[in-house]
C-alpha cells in the first residue's frame, strides 16, 4: 500500500514530529483507515531521504498518541476502534510563533490578558468568612476532606442555576475550579484516543490539557452564534467524536452568545450521534440571560460547569459541575485523582458566601464595575457595546491591515501591556488567521491604569505596524 503523507514545511519543528502529525491527519481525514498497514520504516525512510531512526521516532509518537499499534515482525497498523491495548497519553507540541519571542512577565506589566473578577471591595467580606470557618471548624480546615457536606452541594446547585433551570444537588460535584471540573469530566467520560470537538475559536487550554491525557481535539467552523450544526453533523459522521465542548452563554474569546434555536440544533445533532456535551458557563454568571442552558435541553448528556473566578474572586479556586444522573461519582473520583482533592477551607468559604447571599452581592458589584470599564473601552475605541455584552470582561478586537495578531501582541508587550493573541484560542493548528486579539478589562486594579493602557493600544492600532516595526 502506497501512502503519500502531507508533511508540513515547518523548519522550526523536527521532521519526526511533522511526520507524526501527517500520519495523524491521514487517519483523521480517512486516507488511512482502521486496520490499514503503514509502510515499512525502511521503505518510507528511503522515499523521504531520512534515516530509519527518524521514521522510527515518528511511528513511536503515533503509537503514543493512540493512533497505531504493532509488533516486531508484523509491522505497524492503524489502531482498530475496539482494540483493547492501552493507549499512552498524547504529547502536545505547541507551534511556535512570533509571540514565543515575547519577553517574560515583568511585575510592572499591565495585565490585560486576564479576566478575573475585578476588585470591588470583596476582600474584606471573603476574609471575614475565612476567619469564621477557621474559628468554627479549625480541625476540618486543616485536615483532608472526609466526606462532602450537603451545604457544598446546595451552594453549587444554587450558583449553577440559570435561565429557569437548576440542577439537583445530588448531581453536583464541587471542584477545584472550572478547569479542574472540565478535566475531571473528560477523564471520566472519555477514553484515550477519543476525539473532542471544539469551536474554531475557543478556550484552548481545555484542548491542550485533554491532549496530555490522550484525547484528540477537533475543531468545527462557527458563525456569529457559535458552532455550526451542519458542520458538527458532518464532523460527527466522518470522525466519530465522543464529546463537544461549548461556551454557549459567552464564547471565549469572541464574546458571542448562542441563541435558543442554535442550542436546540446542537442538541439534535448530539443526540443523533450520541455525543456528550460539556457546557462551560463561567462567563454566564456575569452576563445573565433568560435563554435556557443546553443542560436543560439535554440533561441526559450534558455536563454543566461554572465557578467563582469571573464573578466573585479567582483566588478561591472553587467551581461546580452538574452531571447527568449517575455520573457524579465517576467525575468526583476522576477530579480527585487529577487534582489531589478539594481543600475544605476554600470549599466551605465558597459555600457560605453563596448560601448567605454575599456572593450574589459581590457578583452584582462586579457586573457594575465591568460595565463602567466597558464604557471606558467604548469611549477610547470609539465603539458602542450594548446589552449583556457590556458585562463581558474582555473585547475581541479585529486588527486592521497590515497588523497580525502575534506582531500586535509583541508590540503591546514592548509597551508594557500583556494581551492575548489568537493562538491562545486555537485548539488545533489551522490555516485560517483571524488577525484579532483579546483585550481583558477586568483584572487591572485601577480604572485609570486600564484607560492609559487602552489608549496606548488604540494608538498602536491607529499608527499601523509599519510605525511599530521601524522602532522595534
Amino acid at each position: 500500500m502506497t501512502i503519500q503523507f502531507a508533511i508540513s514545511e515547518d523548519d522550526a519543528t523536527p521532521f519526526y514530529l511533522r511526520l507524526a502529525d501527517a500520519i495523524e491527519r491521514a487517519i483523521v481525514e480517512g486516507a488511512l483507515k482502521p486496520g490499514d498497514k503503514l509502510p515499512p520504516q525502511r521503505d518510507i525512510a528511503f522515499d523521504l531521504k531520512v534515516t530509519v531512526g527518524t521514521i522510527g521516532r515518528a511511528y513511536q509518537i503515533a503509537r503514543e498518541r493512540g493512533l497505531t499499534t504493532g509488533e516486531v515482525g508484523r509491522g505497524t497498523y492503524v489502531r482498530l476502534a475496539e482494540a483493547p491495548e492501552d493507549k499512552a497519553p498524547q504529547q502536545s507540541f505547541p507551534s511556535r510563533s512570533i509571540a514565543d519571542s515575547i519577553p517574560s512577565v515583568r511585575s510592572e506589566d499591565v495585565k490585560l490578558d486576564s479576566t478575573s473578577a475585578p476588585m470591588v471591595g470583596q476582600a474584606a467580606a471573603v476574609a471575614a468568612v475565612f476567619a469564621a470557618v477557621l474559628k468554627d471548624s479549625s480541625q476540618k480546615a486543616l485536615d483532608y476532606v472526609r466526606g462532602v457536606p450537603t451545604t457544598w452541594l446546595d451552594a453549587g446547585a444554587a450558583w449553577l442555576a440559570t435561565g429557569g433551570w437548576a440542577p439537583e444537588p445530588g448531581n453536583v460535584v464541587p471542584t477545584l475550579g472550572v478547569n479542574a471540573a472540565i478535566q475531571g469530566i473528560i477523564a471520566s467520560a472519555t477514553h484515550p484516543g477519543d476525539r473532542i470537538v471544539f469551536e474554531e475559536l475557543s478556550y484552548a487550554a481545555v484542548a491542550r490539557a485533554a491532549t496530555m491525557i490522550g484525547r484528540m481535539p477537533l475543531t468545527v467552523a462557527a458563525d456569529e452564534e457559535g458552532m455550526l450544526p451542519e458542520e458538527l453533523d458532518r464532523c460527527a459522521a466522518r470522525q466519530h467524536p465522543r464529546m463537544i465542548f461549548l461556551m454557549p452563554a459567552v464564547n471565549n474569546p469572541t464574546g458571542r452568545c448562542m441563541s435558543l434555536r442554535r442550542r436546540e440544533e446542537i442538541v439534535s445533532v448530539a443526540r443523533r450521534h450520541n455525543l456528550l456535551i460539556v457546557e462551560d458557563n463561567i462567563y454566564g454568571k456575569i452576563t445573565p440571560s433568560d435563554i435556557p442552558p443546553i443542560a436543560s435541553l439535554a440533561p441526559e448528556r450534558t455536563f454543566f460547569v461554572s465557578g467563582l473566578s469571573k464573578s466573585v474572586a479567582a483566588g478561591l479556586r472553587v467551581g461546580w459541575a452538574a452531571c447527568p444522573r449517575g455520573q457524579s461519582v465517576r467525575v468526583t473520583v476522576a477530579h480527585n485523582h487529577l487534582t489531589g482533592g478539594r481543600p475544605y477551607l476554600n470549599m466551605e468559604v465558597a459555600a457560605r458566601l453563596v448560601l448567605s447571599g454575599e456572593a450574589e452581592r459581590i457578583r452584582q458589584a462586579v457586573i457594575a464595575e465591568i460595565a463602567a470599564r466597558a464604557a471606558l473601552f467604548d469611549e477610547i475605541f470609539a465603539v458602542e457595546t450594548v446589552g449583556q455584552a457590556r458585562a463581558v470582561p474582555y473585547r475581541w478586537v479585529s486588527l486592521p491591515s497590515p497588523w497580525t495578531s502575534p506582531a500586535f501582541q509583541l508590540a503591546a508587550r514592548n509597551h508594557g501591556i500583556r494581551i492575548d493573541g489568537e493562538d491562545e484560542y486555537q485548539s488545533v493548528r489551522g490555516d485560517r488567521s483571524h488577525h484579532s486579539v483579546r483585550i481583558g478589562i477586568s483584572a487591572v486594579e485601577e480604572r485609570q491604569t486600564l484607560a492609559t493602557a487602552l489608549q496606548t493600544l488604540k494608538g498602536l492600532i491607529d499608527s499601523g505596524s509599519i510605525s511599530y516595526v521601524s522602532v522595534a
